[in-house]
Order: C-alpha cells, then structure tokens, then sequence
C-alpha cells in the first residue's frame, strides 16, 4: 500500500534561522535579536544577523527546492519584520519579500505553507507585557488579518504557532531559550491560554478573509511508545503520552493539543494545577476549538514505557550505547509510528508530520560533497515506521522533513547542522548533501524506494 498518492513531502525552516537581515529593510526587533547580544546565551555568541542570507537569496534556495523535488515548503513569517513595532505600521519592504517568495515557490511548483509564529516574537510588545499582556490575542489577530489581506492570494495553507510548549515553557521558565524570563506557573498558565486564544482568533481571521484556505497547528511535546506490542504495554505508552499532570507542564501534548481540538483542558491537569490555571471566560474554549484541517507535530524522538502491572506505566531505560544524533538526541524511529497512530484515535483530525530530522556532524570532504549517511540512514529508518502508521489507517497526509538547509540552531547557534543542503556561513555556498539526493528519491518513488 505505502503511502497515499497525494502524499505531502515537503521540507521545512523557520525565518529567523535562515533569513538573515536582521537589521535591514525596516525590520523591527525581535526577542531573538536582543537575547542573541546578551552574553552567554547563545553558543560563541552566534547570532541570526546573516543566518543563511536567505531574505537576499531566497531564489537560489528555491532553485534547489525545486531540484529536490519537494511538493510543499514550511516557512515561516516574521512578524516584527511586517509590523516592526507588532501592531501599527505595515513594513512594505518586509511585505514585498514575502510576496515574492510566495510567487517564487508557486512558479517552482512549491506548495509555500506558512506558519505564522515560529519564536521571533516582536520586541515592541514584549516590553509591554508580551503573552502575559491580555491584549496580545488581540495584537495577533492584528498580525494574522494584515497577512491574510496581503498574501492570501497566494498562500492558501497555515499553521498558526509553532511548538508552543517550547517558546512558553523554555521562554519563560528559565531554561535556554529567549528571553529566559522564569516566571511562574500562574504566569506560564496565563500566557499559555492567551496563546491559545490568539490561536483561535488566527483561525477566524484566516477563514473569513481567505476562500478555501486550509488551516493546522504545529506543537510538539513529550511522547512515548510501547517497550512490546503487548496490549498492556501500548496502553501504558498510550497513558503517559496523554498525561497531564503537573510532572508534564509545560510539555505535554494534551496541555496544548486537548483545548484546540477537543475544546477543553485535560481533566487531570486541570486538577493538578487548579491553583494557578487562569480564569477562563465564557467562550473562551469555543474560541479556542475552532475547526482545524489537519494537525501537525514536530516529531524527533520518544521514550519507552512498559506497564507498571497496576493500570500506569513507567520508563524503559535506553540500552546503554544506544544510538544518538549529534545534539544528544536518542534516534527512536518508532515514534513516527506510535504517536501518528495515539494522535489521530484521540483527535480523528489528519496528520502532518511538520518536523523531523536529525543533527550530524556533516563537513564537506575532499571530494567537495557532504556524505551523511547517518543522516539517510535516520531517514529511512523513521519514514518505514511512518508508512507502517498509514497502511494501518492512520490517516498521515504528509511529511516535512527538518530541514531544508543548516541554519541558526537557536541557543546552539551554528554547532548543529540538521539540513539537507549545507551551508557555509562564511562565504554563503549551499551544497547538497547525499541526503539531499536520497530525499529526491524517496519523493519521486512517493516513499517505496525505503
């Protein structure tokens, strides 16, 4: 069977990762721009001034899209470079790149599918209070309608937010990401919900000013599978992935996922922090819940649990040696098995896989090329398990693979290199690697060449 045969493979990236011009073409600031200059935050003090130079080269990127043959590409939009104060004045220049992005991928046959918040949060609106503020459900609202007015003619697909469970819970609870603000969990709560509100209102927006357009979401979150396929065993993966109790805040999926696609918060969290969840207004989780065309989920990796033998479950210790990227994540090809197939029985809305990829440590050779074996290896390895999910059922519409290029890794800066195309961020040369190559295939095979 494999995969459907109008299976979506695209790639995917984010803007402040690749596009550079941080400062250029009346580009307002963004957190990452302030917190990228704060001294020991980022790795050897790398930042996203240049990243990729995409915003000057997004042409000759798009060239090599197109020679990889991916039907779809995930990017996102900067909103501080569209409002550089995050409401108020439109930034032409900013728009105008956009724009012709958008034209540049639908003359390449590119399907562009643009996500609306992927971290670069505007300065402006952090200084006045940010997601804690209760007008910023309303400031992204603002945001999303001027996009939808201005690009709706050529992009008809979106997610609202990416990984919130990241840009909330390792923001703003004093772990590695801007602005690294600890707050409280009444505070993380209160911004959570207004994220989740200002997610509704996107929803809203997008559907009334653009005919037909299709719309997701894109989190991630802690996961797990089964140490065996006894029944037991599944249903204890199936518990902890779900499970909300305050162990799981900020992290669990259930915590950003139940309220949008089953309109309410998970009992058991609710339960777990009831001292600190915000006061939720009437029409608040109908706001929320708004009707959504597919789900995506960033997927890298999971954790094995077996039955505890009293209706719970509990961690399965990796082997010792067991295999790992080059950013120390643990290479778990059955998530992209077991969490399509826990995700869509709980959500019965189609899955897209948003991100999933590895960090190598790839350099080009003496040949010239960039041999990442790993890297395809991890490939095949996790897309069998993902064509296993949709023979059985599981209705998988499509994968975005991360990522399309090396680029600004976030606090790691430039250390980890996760794209297919390699970049040298001295002189700005791409150059494909052999996963590049082996990606094309499995594209033009729609998967059987794994």
């Amino acid at each position: 069977m494999g995969f459907p045969k109008d299976f979506i493979w695209g790639a995917a990236t984010a803007s402040y990762q690749i596009e550079g011009a941080a400062y250029e073409d009346g580009k307002g600031l963004s957190i990452w721009d302030v917190f990228c200059r704060r001294p020991g935050a980022v790795f050897e003090g790398h930042t996203g001034d240049v990243a990729c130079d995409h915003y000057h080269r997004f042409r000759e990127d798009v060239a090599l899209m197109k020679e990889l043959g991916i039907k779809a590409y995930r990017f996102s939009i900067s909103w501080p470079r569209i409002l550089p104060e995050g409401t108020g004045r439109i930034n032409e220049k900013g728009m105008k790149f956009y724009e012709e992005l958008a034209e540049e991928l639908l003359q390449a046959g590119i399907t562009p599918y643009a996500t609306l918040f992927h971290w670069d949060y505007p300065y402006a609106l952090y200084k006045r209070g940010g997601w804690l503020n209760p007008e910023s459900p309303i400031w992204f609202e603002e945001y999303v309608r001027i996009v939808a007015e201005r690009l709706g003619d050529k992009i008809h697909h979106f997610f609202t937010f990416n990984e919130p469970q990241c840009f909330i819970g390792m923001g703003f609870n004093g772990k590695e990401h801007a602005p690294n603000l600890p707050c409280s969990n009444q505070d993380l709560l209160q911004m959570a919900h207004n994220v989740l509100l200002a997610h509704g209102r996107a929803v809203k927006i997008l559907r009334d000013t653009i005919p037909h357009c299709m719309v997701g979401y894109a989190p991630t979150g802690s996961s797990f599978y089964p140490a065996t396929e006894k029944p037991e065993d599944i249903e204890a993966a199936r518990l902890a992935t779900f499970s909300a109790g305050k162990e799981s805040w900020p992290g669990g999926i259930p915590w950003w996922s139940d309220p949008v696609l089953l309109g309410q918060y998970p009992e058991d969290g609710l339960k777990a922090m009831k001292e600190d969840m915000p006061s939720i207004a009437p029409g608040d989780m109908e706001l929320i819940a708004q009707p959504l065309d597919f789900y995506g989920q960033n997927i890298y990796n999971s954790r094995p649990v077996e039955s505890d033998g009293n209706g719970s479950w509990r961690l399965v210790p990796l082997p010792a040696g067991y295999p790992r990227t080059a950013i120390d994540w643990p290479i778990t090809p059955e998530c992209l098995y077991w969490l399509p197939k826990f995700l869509y029985e709980r959500y019965k809305t189609p899955i897209l896989i948003t991100e999933n990829g590895m960090s190598c440590h790839d350099a080009v050779s003496l040949d010239g090329k960039v041999h990442d074996p790993n890297r395809i290896d991890f490939l095949h390895r996790y897309l069998r398990n993902l064509r296993r999910a949709s023979e059985e059922g599981v209705k998988v519409c499509g994968y975005f693979q991360w990522s399309f290029m090396d680029n600004f890794e976030w606090c790691r800066g430039y250390d980890e290199r996760f794209g297919m195309v390699y970049v040298d961020y001295t002189t700005q040369k791409r150059t494909p690697k052999d996963s590049f190559y082996d990606y094309r295939e499995i594209i033009r095979s729609n998967g059987e060449s794994l």
